[in-house]
């Protein structure tokens, strides 16, 4: 396995075989400002925002990156092709999630105003990002106005 800078001292260091992405050499204080980024990041939104900005202006400077890794490296694009085959095949009775899965454009689905309680329950299918399977319970609902509703 081939050396690497660290991120927090710049010296070279050659990675665990068990961490080929590890990014800060094993020197305890390095280690200890890897610690310290994680937590920072968990607890300063300013902090994250930054962090988040600065991987963006990276990202907007080196557009090619991906294309020109792939480009590099066929067997780690087929492998990664085989993966995602598998991943639909298994599921390919399940319904595929992906950011969010309510529908505006069909009112009738929407659950009338009211208080509901949320159980969650065993996810079936392949979410991406945060979703969460859930039953709903009523537990109160809204009863609709009868009649018309004036405006002040």
């Amino acid at each position: 396995m081939e050396s690497k800078l660290c991120a927090a001292c710049g010296r070279r260091f050659n990675p665990r075989a068990q961490t080929p992405h590890q990014t800060f050499c094993s020197d305890p204080a390095c280690q200890h400002a890897r610690k310290w980024q994680q937590a920072k990041v968990k607890s300063d939104p300013d902090y994250a925002h930054n962090q988040a900005r600065a991987q963006h202006n990276w990202s907007a400077h080196h557009a090619d990156y991906w294309r020109n890794y792939r480009e590099a490296r066929p067997d780690y694009v087929e492998q990664n092709r085989q993966m995602q085959r598998e991943r639909r095949a298994g599921a390919a009775d399940k319904r595929v999630a992906k950011m969010d899965v309510s529908n505006p454009a069909k009112p009738a689905l929407t659950p009338p105003s009211g208080k509901y309680e949320l159980n969650p329950i065993a996810g079936s299918g392949v979410a991406k990002m945060d979703v969460w399977t859930v039953e709903l319970r009523v537990i109160s609902r809204v009863p609709h106005a009868s009649g018309r509703v004036a405006k002040r």
